[in-house]
């Protein structure tokens, strides 16, 4: 299993709109995101101090290959329709890698607590 956090900007007139799709995502997405082997989905939401709203992703990966997975993801018709309705509330960073939409982020903490259990 591998962890992934990724950070996006949305444009500030869009957030409500955004909470919106993500209060009611469609079923056939999330059956794709779990086909596509990802668990534990989550997306979070915070405004900076200057105002601009970012969105937060972490996720967990389960496969054997991520880049195949995604592959599978972004070719599924109904998660492209999807994208297109998120996408134009989004506003990337421009320190994102090439070939990113969302940028990735690098773990610099983890801890399960499975120490404190034993």
């Amino acid at each position: 299993m591998k962890r992934y956090g990724s950070v996006i900007r949305l444009h500030p007139e869009k957030v409500e709109e955004y909470k919106r799709l993500h209060a009611a995502v469609w079923p056939d997405v999330l059956r794709m995101i779990s086909a596509c082997n990802i668990r534990n989905y989550s997306i979070y939401l915070r405004k900076l101090d200057d105002g601009q709203p970012v969105l937060f992703s972490y996720f967990e990966y389960v496969g054997t290959d991520y880049a195949a997975d995604m592959a599978k993801m972004a070719a599924d018709p109904t998660t492209q329709r999807w994208w297109s309705v998120c996408i134009p509330c989004q506003h990337p960073l421009e320190t994102r890698a090439a070939g990113e939409w969302w940028a990735g982020m690098e773990e610099v903490f983890h801890w399960d607590g499975a120490a404190s259990r034993a």
